[in-house]
């Protein structure tokens, strides 16, 4: 029982140094002037409203260009079946908001006048990449405060953890995989 107890708490001391180090560390590595700012998200199932279980799984990632007019970003999964669309919603975690820029579709149902979301969806696995500018900021978020091509909003919606990357798919029309969008440069959940 002791030995129990003292290798528990041995392991935790071990522990410790290596958490107070790490978001130091970290913080002092990305502090460059060259640095751009970038974002990400990991999608699963578990993140969608309502959760589910999915073998589905991506990983999401934007550059924001220096002038905040654009971002490049790219979308890589993979574990899925019939992909129909991909996209970025405006809502904070676990609760569902409305699409504002198109990634990829399959069904022809890009928001009109935009360019970066007209691509084709890999069916069950690939990437798909692009630069998202004002004119691909869509108006499904008007309603919410996020007009159509206002870039400055969402960027600020995605830097506050209110935009969410969600690929779709035939069986889960509203979405198979989520992720909310956070800076790459911490780690939190």
């Amino acid at each position: 029982m002791t030995t129990r107890t003292q290798s528990r708490w041995s392991s935790i001391a071990a522990a410790l140094p290596l958490l107070i180090a790490t978001p130091l560390t970290a913080d002092d590595d990305h502090r460059g002037d060259d640095r751009h700012e970038e974002v990400k998200a990991n999608l699963s199932g578990y993140q969608e409203v309502p959760t589910l279980s999915s073998g589905g799984s991506a990983s999401f990632h934007a550059r924001i260009a220096d002038d905040n007019q654009s971002f490049d970003w790219v979308l890589t999964y993979s574990g899925l079946t019939s992909v129909t669309q991909a996209h970025i919603h405006f809502a904070a975690r676990a609760i569902s908001g409305p699409i504002v820029i198109f990634l990829c579709t399959n069904l022809g149902n890009a928001t009109a006048g935009t360019t970066s979301g007209t691509q084709a969806c890999p069916v069950s696995a690939g990437t798909v990449t692009g630069t998202a500018v004002p004119s691909d900021v869509g108006g499904g978020a008007a309603g919410l405060g996020i007009p159509a091509g206002d870039f400055a909003k969402m960027l600020d919606a995605i830097r506050n953890h209110a935009a969410y990357a969600n690929v779709h798919t035939t069986a889960r029309p509203a979405g198979e995989i989520r992720g909310q969008i956070r800076d790459a440069d911490h780690h939190h959940h």
